[in-house]
């Protein structure tokens, strides 16, 4: 309210109170997924004015109140950053169980689909088959893997019908959010049990043998308590597709594959209202998985994954504190290529069937040097988070955030995929952070953010953020700065995974280099030790709410990466013509220069993996992938976001993003794979430069419908051993040129990702307000949508959904 020293929160029921100098004033009302409403009342000195407001939901994005941006309640067109909200509406008209399926339609993300189940978002470039770099937060809560910081993804504990929204940030949020908030932020925020009593059921089908049930009660007990619980359980059958498996020249389909999927979750959560204004939350939730995986070394076979989760919040208008602890767990996930090696290798030394399928998941310790890479994977990993916050404002010098986080991580893998055979692996890292913010006049607004971390490994860091903000009454033109770090993940410091063929890089490696032709020396380097990535970001924003019709959010960014981390490549490469090295036409030719890894920091190479004969006599391995940084990625980009009320009921919206980039192709410590010159297999964009979206929707009376297409741009990407690009024979990749639709190193390349145009189709009816049938077509043309590697084309995918919405118990 104009007049007034700062704002005032409402209880629960609505009320609050604010006090103001005496005259005539214009009261502003806002709430998270509603319109925000203006109101003028007259205020009389000595007495209390009264004034009661409704709000009406919005289907204009502008007018939504989001928290993410600043980590408080603002109008979205007010945010100093890029944000996009997925709203509790779109979450419960949609007939899917996988809510991610929503984030595909928001500008800016990467989205990519490698199954039935399978869906994986990034921003602003540089995604993997293993991209930890998109901080994704469930109810203030890391919703990530302990040792590998991977999104929990399918295994999540969280129900679709206990969601109220999704709010999407693009840019670094290291500031506020802490390291590995670097390409931006997915937070989800569920529902309040005393604004959302009642109980609903969810039953589904679709094509791929889905099946899906969902259930989700709230309930009011009384002034002081309330409760919520939710649980899921999902089956069906990914889309039939067998990897290639590459040994020597040997080629095998996958072993054992099992394309049948299943998950079990749940949440419960209990509030506890100190006063009006204060709660203390306790809650729990736990989720078992059985899924494929994708991973930079080949796909994996999730069997019996679990998570869990104890979260205690204490919340009030200033002061926030938090503490969780979770846990992830299994005893039999594996590798499935590496399996499959090791089951043909037995065979080929003649074992049995069954001897050769109960070592095909042999690990080192078992089975000794005669196959010493194991594909097992086992998980005993915890992290313990803590978190307190207090905001105030100073009058009119600003308003202050403050706050403080503390996280530690232990992981252990029994020596299956990481160097723990001494003990679990335990990491600790503190930071704090300071946000003012201050207005000047009723239009301009300064935003000021900055944090400091120290990590065990990697000590101090220092994280700023600026922004300006220029408001009318419905636009805002911003300027922002900011900066974001990746600590490198606990794999990919002490990675051991197949017994050494991936290796993290937390000592360094040494590579000694021979010309095959003639068996000299001709180099030997040091690949250094990982350091955190920082990223600073350079981003113009403009929103606008054009009258009640139009919501207009576009941005153009610039990036400054340093010491970027890549995806796990072969450190130990080769460059150079394709030679016949051993005058044998039998055998195929290579590369003329090839780098044998010799030590991981000061340990023999030996230690680790199986070694082979060197030209100088001595030993060392020709093939062990791991993560190095390059010094100097410079990315750029703009985000287009229109949403437009185009008739009563009916919505438009266009999403437009570009994306390019700029590297030193001159400066040889760009050069990753030491082929001698830098080029796209060493700085994996694996990113379109284009992205369109076009939606529709439809709402009015009971009825609802959704159209939403996506054209993707192709593009190559490269990750691990993963390859999916056109032809460029004059590209080396795994010592092989690269050639759609043949083998590259050690994969089947299929050709570029991207190249088509998806239409998604969904419609649906409310009546009797309780009860809601709906349907929906994934891919309704029926094209090749390629979205991800060593992964099927997504076929068109039918799903239809009842749901029963029955309301909370009155009490009287």
């Amino acid at each position: 309210m104009d007049g007034a020293t700062g704002g005032a929160a409402t209880d629960r029921n609505g009320m609050f109170t604010l006090s103001v100098d005496a005259g005539t004033r214009t009261l502003l009302i806002s709430y998270i997924g509603y319109q925000t409403a203006t109101e003028t009342v007259t205020v009389i000195a000595g007495q209390t004015t009264t004034a009661n407001v409704a709000l009406e939901a919005t289907g204009i994005r502008g007018s939504e109140v989001v928290v993410s941006a600043s980590r408080r309640a603002e109008k979205l067109t007010n945010a100093p950053a890029t944000i996009s909200v997925v709203n509790a509406k779109a979450i419960a008209e949609l007939p899917s169980f996988n809510v991610a399926e929503l984030l595909g339609r928001q500008k800016g993300l990467d989205y990519v689909r490698s199954g039935v189940l399978g869906i994986g978002v990034n921003a602003r470039g540089f995604n993997s088959a293993f991209n930890p770099k998109n901080l994704q937060i469930n109810d203030n809560r890391f919703s990530s893997l302990i040792a590998t910081g991977l999104p929990l993804g399918a295994l999540s504990t969280t129900v679709k019908e206990d969601i109220e929204r999704i709010e999407v940030i693009l840019g670094p949020s290291s500031a506020l959010y802490g390291p590995n908030a670097h390409n931006g932020l997915i937070n989800t925020i569920t529902k309040d049990p005393r604004t959302s009593e009642g109980t609903t059921v969810a039953i589904g089908a679709g094509n791929q043998n889905v099946l899906t049930g969902r259930l989700r009660h709230a309930m009011k007990l009384n002034d002081k308590f309330a409760f919520k619980i939710s649980g899921e359980y999902t089956q069906g059958t990914e889309f039939d597709f067998v990897d290639t498996v590459y040994s020597g020249a040997a080629a095998y389909p996958e072993y054992l594959l099992d394309r049948d999927f299943n998950s079990l979750r749940g949440e419960a959560q209990l509030y506890y209202s100190l006063n009006e204004t204060s709660t203390i939350i306790a809650g729990y939730g736990g989720s078992n998985s059985n899924n494929i995986g994708n991973t930079n070394a080949g796909r994996n076979q999730i069997r019996d994954w679990q998570v869990h989760w104890f979260q205690g919040r204490f919340v009030s208008p200033r002061f926030f504190a938090n503490l969780y602890y979770t846990m992830s767990s299994t005893d039999s996930t594996y590798a499935m290529n590496r399996r499959t090696v090791n089951y043909w290798s037995h065979i080929t030394a003649g074992a049995t069937e069954a001897v050769a399928r109960e070592k095909s998941l042999a690990t080192q310790a078992a089975f000794g040097l005669e196959f010493p890479r194991g594909a097992l994977f086992q998980d005993k990993s915890n992290r313990l988070n803590g978190e307190v916050q207090y905001n105030n404002s100073l009058g009119k010098i600003a308003d202050f955030i403050v706050g403080a986080q503390y996280q530690r991580d232990v992981a252990g893998s029994n020596n299956t995929y990481l160097l723990d055979k001494n003990g679990d692996i335990e990491i600790a890292q503190i930071g704090g952070y300071l946000q003012l913010e201050r207005k000047f006049g009723n239009r301009l607004r300064a935003v000021v953010a900055a944090r400091a971390d120290n990590h065990d490994l990697y000590g101090f860091n220092f994280i700023p953020k600026g922004a300006l903000v220029y408001t009318t009454d419905n636009s805002a033109l911003r300027l922002t700065y900011g900066e974001g770090i990746a600590a490198p993940t606990i794999l990919n410091l002490e990675a051991n995974i197949f017994g050494g063929l991936l290796l993290g890089n937390s000592p360094g490696f040494t590579v000694r280099e021979f010309d095959m032709t003639t068996g000299a020396v001709t180099d030997e380097y040091t690949v250094e030790k990982l350091k955190v990535e920082k990223i600073k970001t350079i981003e113009l924003g403009y929103k606008a709410q054009i009258g009640k019709k139009v919501y207009l959010d576009a941005n153009v960014y610039y990036n400054m990466s340093e010491n970027f981390l890549s995806p796990s490549i072969n450190i130990g490469t080769d460059r150079g013509a394709l030679v016949d090295h051993d005058n044998n036409p039998a055998t195929p030719n290579i590369q003329q220069y090839r780098g044998y890894v010799i030590q991981r920091g000061e340990e023999d190479i030996a230690n680790f993996i199986g070694v082979v004969p060197m030209p100088d006599g001595n030993r060392g391995a020709d093939l062990v992938l791991s993560y190095v940084n390059f010094v100097q990625v410079n990315t750029y980009g703009f985000d287009l976001g229109l949403n437009v009320d185009l008739a009563k009921g009916l919505t438009g919206t266009l999403n437009y993003s570009y994306f390019g980039y700029d590297i030193d192709t001159d400066d040889p410590k760009n050069d990753g794979n030491r082929d001698g010159k830098v080029n796209e297999s060493d700085l994996p964009l694996n990113t379109p430069e284009h992205k369109i979206g076009l939606g529709l929707t439809y709402n009015k009376g009971g009825f609802f419908a959704t159209a939403f297409g996506r054209w993707v741009a192709e593009y190559d990407f490269f990750s691990g051993i993963n390859v999916a690009a056109k032809t460029n024979e004059a590209l080396i990749y795994g010592g092989m040129p690269v050639i759609e639709n043949k083998r590259v190193g050690t994969s089947f390349n299929n050709g570029p990702l991207g190249g088509f145009f998806n239409l998604d189709l969904g419609v649906g009816y409310t009546f009797a307000k309780r009860y809601t049938v709906s349907a929906q077509v994934v891919n309704i043309l029926n094209q090749e949508v390629r979205e991800f590697v060593a992964s099927p084309a997504i076929k068109p995918l039918y799903s239809v959904e009842f749901k029963v919405n029955l309301p909370g118990i009155k009490r009287g």
